[in-house]
């Protein structure tokens, strides 16, 4: 064996060049998205207040009533309030919009 035979350090860096590029990959495709939605969602709790329809991540639809440090009051059905982590937030719906059964918001024709 001479001691040009096994490649010296040019032969360990491309070894370890998959590697990296694979690590590279990983964080512009799953790791700085994730990380990007998650500062967007909190973003989104921070900004929750008192009349804002959500939507919960068990699925319920309410509108706030009550917004306190970690936790917010959502008003489920007519005189139902429940207290919810800020946590589990998945949506804040349009405070403006207009319901698709809301009888009042049709046009007469």
């Amino acid at each position: 064996m001479t001691p040009t035979a096994d490649g010296g350090p040019m032969a360990l860096i491309v070894q370890f060049l998959p590697f990296v590029a694979i690590f590279v990959l990983f964080y512009f495709l799953l790791i700085r998205p994730q990380q990007k939605r998650a500062k967007e969602h909190q973003a989104l709790i921070a900004a929750v207040k008192r009349g804002d329809t959500i939507v919960l991540s068990s699925g319920l639809i309410g509108k706030v009533t009550r917004v306190e440090e970690a936790e917010v009051n959502v008003e489920i059905a007519p005189s139902v309030n429940v207290r919810v982590v800020k946590a589990m937030i998945a949506e804040v719906r349009n405070r403006t919009a207009i319901a698709a059964n809301d009888t009042k918001a049709i046009s007469k024709s």
